[in-house]
């Protein structure tokens, strides 16, 4: 049986967790599930106690009949709280899911739930979203992916702090076991719903908690807290890797122009081949996935690590289904000379930057007085401008900027106080893959403003209080 008492920690933590989001307007995702609606609970009571304001952000999915009896609860919750003087109020939004054949329900509906988070939060004037996992949320995660045969960066589990999607997404109590918010819900009387498709076997986290869990944790008492120690191990031996990779990567690899005109990210063989294995097959992934945006699967790195090393010129077609956001990708690699270049099947990625290139010599100057979608002409896409309340460019800047494509030499800083770096330094540490960095620069009153792929630029940020903006870009919709 739980506790009645809330162990300090978990009141400790969900403050902390609005402290770093510095700011008085917090979003809290709420499924109306336990964990959450303890978490939405717990941060309005403390903005009601400390000041600030709470958004409880809710996405219906409608893949269960009982998904409009959990928006209810939700609503009916903010409502009553909000009656009693709590700062919270609720956005929620319906996703119309098509999962196509083949596809992983559970990712479909991850991804688009994140997705419509962040909208949300962005809407709402948030920069941070709290999400409510916990300990064994985290322990689960890391049995999950140690079965998929994950490596360092599955084994990592859940960070406690992540930028996705122009958002922050922190979660304050994974360190806390679920018995701590079973205490806080038990103690502060919450309401909530049990999800039914949480007892559905087709899924494999339900899978590891109803059947494999109940073992592992009578014979490993802590098995929790334990596997949960080596994800957080884990995780820092992935900010280990990211590191070297950074500082060795771009010594590995080079921009060339292709035989159809097109820049791509090729790997030095020469310098690759002079590693030893491990390091060799770390920096194979890492430039695999800078050209591509996707993670190599385990059978073709082994293979070809064995078969580039060989030397003799030749092509690997390959084909990868989509996964989540990332639609699918069917190219080849091709060795020859030395470089090891990945070529897409889609012209998509040249038409961009034909035009692109055609638009070099006249920038387009673009007046931008309020928030919303500003459509670019020249076949450009779109740019995406959100209110938020820090880390914006002052919205007054936009009013006379400038949009170019990049010519070289410009610099990017990513937050104040560091350095300004190359954008291709800065893409290479940032894991930007070749195919997105071809979208338009930003720039007003003389500074680079916004890089896709990057953000705005630091030196940009407006002062408290100034009415201020994030820009995200969407290429157009044949590109």
């Amino acid at each position: 049986m739980a506790a009645t008492t809330t162990p300090p920690s978990i009141e400790l933590d969900a403050r902390a967790a609005l402290a770093a989001a510095a700011g008085r307007r917090v979003a809290v995702a709420c499924s109306s599930g336990r964990d959450s609606m303890a978490l939405l609970h717990a941060a309005a009571r403390m903005a009601a106690q400390e000041g600030g304001e709470v958004v409880a952000l809710h996405v219906h999915h409608g893949l269960s009949a009982q998904a409009d009896a959990w928006l209810a609860l939700v609503q009916a919750q903010c409502e009553r709280w909000s009656a009693q003087g709590w700062p919270v109020r609720l956005l929620w939004r319906h996703l119309a899911l098509a999962p196509e054949a083949g596809d992983s329900v559970e990712a479909v509906a991850r991804e688009g739930r994140y997705k419509a988070l962040a909208e949300m939060a962005q809407e709402a004037g948030c920069s941070a979203v709290l999400l409510a996992h916990h300990r064994r949320d985290q322990a689960e995660t890391f049995l999950l992916q140690a079965l998929r045969g994950a490596g360092v960066a599955g084994l990592a589990a859940m960070p406690p702090v992540a930028d996705r999607h122009g958002v922050t997404w922190l979660r304050p109590w994974l360190n806390q076991p679920r018995e701590h918010i079973e205490a806080y819900v038990a103690q502060h009387a919450v309401s909530y719903v049990d999800d039914d498709s949480n007892t559905d076997g087709r899924f494999a986290r339900n899978r590891l908690r109803l059947d494999v869990w109940p073992a592992l944790q009578q014979a490993f008492g802590d098995a929790e807290q334990v596997l949960a120690q080596a994800a957080s191990h884990q995780a820092d031996l992935l900010a280990c890797l990211n590191d070297w990779l950074g500082e060795r990567l771009p010594a590995v690899t080079s921009m060339i122009d292709g035989p159809d005109g097109l820049a791509r990210q090729a790997l030095l063989v020469s310098d690759w081949s002079a590693w030893a294995d491990g390091p060799r097959r770390e920096l194979l992934r890492a430039w695999f996935k800078q050209a591509t945006g996707r993670a190599m699967p385990a059978s073709w790195v082994q293979r070809l690590h064995r078969e580039v090393l060989d030397g003799a010129s030749r092509r690997w077609p390959l084909a990868l289904p989509a996964q989540g956001k990332l639609g699918r990708l069917d190219g080849e690699l091709v060795l020859y000379r030395g470089l090891l270049t990945w070529r897409d099947r889609s012209n998509a990625v040249g038409d961009l930057r034909a035009m692109v290139s055609a638009a070099a010599q006249a920038p387009l100057r673009l007046r931008i007085d309020q928030p919303g979608r500003v459509a670019l002409p020249a076949g450009w896409g779109e740019l995406m401008v959100q209110p938020v309340e820090r880390e914006g460019v002052p919205l007054a800047w936009l009013q006379d900027c400038e949009l170019a494509p990049r010519q070289g030499g410009e610099r990017f800083q990513m937050a104040q106080g560091r350095s300004a770096r190359s954008l291709k330094k800065q893409f290479q540490m940032q894991g930007v893959p070749a195919w997105a960095r071809e979208g338009p620069l930003v720039w007003a009153n003389g500074q680079l403003v916004f890089v896709p792929g990057l953000g705005v630029d630091a030196r940009a940020w407006a002062e408290p209080g100034q009415a201020q903006v994030q820009i995200s870009w969407k290429p157009s919709a044949h590109s």
